[in-house]
C-alpha cells in the first residue's frame, strides 16, 4: 500500500491520471479553507490530476482530528499544531507535512469601545476586551482557531466571563456574523474575514502580530484494521497539496479578487 501510495505521487507530479477511476477520498478540514472558497479550487484541480473524487466534511480542527481517531476520514487539512502533534504521537497519523500559512487578526466594531487597535500582541488586544467587559464572539467549537483563541487568553491571564463571552458553536463565516449582529469582538483568520467582509459591519483592529501566525498541515490518517479506508486516496491528495502545482494554486488563491493571495505556501520550509 506504501508502494501504491508512492507511484499515485510520482502520477500527480508528472500529471497522469490512473487509467480506473479510484473510490472517494473523505477530507476532514476546518472551515477556513471552504469559507475563504480555496477548497473549491483546490479540490476540483486535484481531482481532475488523480481520477479520485473528494468528499470534503468542513468542521473544526478538532472535530477532523476526531474524525481521523475514529477512522472517519482519509485525509485530514488542520490548523492546530499542538493538537496534530498529540495526534501524531497515539499513532494514528502517517504522515504531517506543512502546507501553508496564513494569520490570524482580531476584528471588532469600527468604534473600538474596548480600544484594542494599536495593540502589538492579540494578547495585550485579550486583555483590554476583558478589563471593558465588551462582547466577544468565541466559536467554541474546539476548532483550530478556538484552539488558538484560548491560548490567547490564558497568556492574557484571563478567564472570560459569560456576561461578556458569547460562544456560537458554529464556524468561522458563521461566528463573524454573529460578532457583526451583536458588534463584537472575535478572532478569525485573516482569509475568511477578506472573504466575507463585504456584509460585515467589522474592522481589522489587531494584525502583523507575532502571535497571530496560523499554520496549516496535512494528515494522512492511519486506516483502523477492518474498517473501510482510502490509504491510497488520502496519501495522493496530501502528494498534490505539497506538490508544485498544488502550491501553485495556494500561492495565487485570492490574488485576482482581494489583491493578494489569502495563504503564503510552505511545502518544504522549516517550521
Amino acid at each position: 500500500m506504501k508502494r501504491l501510495s508512492f507511484v499515485l505521487a510520482l502520477l500527480l507530479a508528472c500529471g497522469a491520471r490512473p487509467a480506473v477511476a479510484a473510490p472517494s477520498v473523505i477530507l476532514a478540514t476546518t472551515t477556513s479553507t471552504q469559507d475563504t472558497g480555496l477548497l473549491d479550487v483546490l479540490v476540483p484541480a486535484f481531482e481532475q490530476a488523480s481520477g479520485y473524487t473528494v468528499k470534503t466534511i468542513a468542521v473544526g480542527t478538532g472535530a477532523a482530528l476526531a474524525m481521523g481517531e475514529r477512522g472517519d476520514a482519509d485525509v485530514l487539512l488542520v490548523h492546530a499544531p499542538a493538537a496534530e502533534a498529540a495526534y501524531m504521537a497515539k499513532g494514528r497519523g502517517l504522515s504531517r507535512a506543512l502546507v501553508m500559512h496564513n494569520a490570524f487578526i482580531v476584528v471588532g466594531p469600527g468604534s473600538d469601545p474596548a480600544h484594542v487597535k494599536g495593540a502589538t500582541s492579540a494578547q495585550e488586544a485579550f486583555a483590554a476586551i476583558a478589563r471593558a467587559g465588551t462582547t466577544f464572539a468565541s466559536r467554541g467549537d474546539d476548532s483550530g482557531t478556538n484552539i488558538k483563541e484560548l491560548a490567547l487568553w490564558k497568556a492574557a491571564g484571563v478567564t472570560p466571563k459569560d456576561a461578556w463571552y458569547l460562544k456560537t458553536g458554529s464556524g468561522m463565516g458563521d461566528t463573524l456574523h454573529v460578532a457583526s449582529q451583536k458588534a463584537a469582538y472575535t478572532l478569525t483568520d485573516d482569509g475568511t474575514y477578506l472573504a466575507q467582509r463585504a456584509t460585515l459591519a467589522l474592522v481589522p483592529l489587531v494584525a502583523n502580530a507575532k502571535d497571530l501566525l496560523n499554520v496549516y498541515h496535512v494528515i494522512v490518517v492511519k486506516p483502523i484494521a477492518g474498517r473501510v479506508a482510502n490509504e491510497a486516496g488520502g496519501a495522493a491528495f496530501a502528494a498534490f497539496v505539497v506538490s508544485p502545482q498544488g502550491q501553485q494554486i495556494i500561492a495565487t488563491f485570492g490574488r485576482e479578487r482581494f489583491g493578494r493571495p489569502l495563504f503564503t505556501p510552505d511545502a518544504g520550509k522549516g517550521e
